[in-house]
């Protein structure tokens, strides 16, 4: 993933992928902070047409596996394919396919080419939302005021 990104309103998660989503305080995220995500509906036929593909749920952005604090956030939230299955971190959540879509608007990388780390937005060029591909864990009950704000 990037360091940080730029989390959809719930207008624009209800336009592009049609979820409900209650709105937030903020939208410029940082590994610990709270945002949507998208997953398949629980317990639903996948072949249901009447059923929209995702619902959206709150979470923390970076991998909380369930023996972790929220703290561990800022070193979790960059999983590779190459080490993802052998990572303590996020093995779990690979061997059982639990995954994600992190709806973003941009994300924030450094550009490294001065020598200073300058923060580059990168987003679609038709303005459209970006789906970021992620591993999910189930963690402890979570409520958006216990998240960093």
């Amino acid at each position: 993933m990037c360091s940080r990104y730029e989390a959809p309103t719930p207008e624009r998660l209800q336009e592009e992928f049609g979820v409900e989503f209650d709105a937030q305080e903020k939208l410029e995220l940082w590994p610990g902070y709270a945002g949507p995500f998208l997953r398949k509906p629980r317990n639903v036929d996948p072949y249901d047409d009447a059923v929209l593909p995702f619902e959206a749920e709150v979470g923390v952005f970076g991998l909380l596996p369930f023996w972790a604090d929220k703290k561990l956030a800022r070193s979790t939230y960059n999983a590779r394919s190459e080490t993802a299955s052998v990572k303590r971190s996020f093995r779990e959540a690979w061997k059982k396919a639990q995954h994600c879509i992190i709806p973003a608007v941009a994300i924030y990388e450094p550009d490294w080419r001065t020598g200073k780390a300058i923060p580059t937005r990168i987003s679609r060029a038709d303005g459209r939302l970006l789906g970021i591909e992620s591993p999910r864990v189930l963690w402890r009950p979570f409520r958006l005021s216990q998240a960093a704000m």
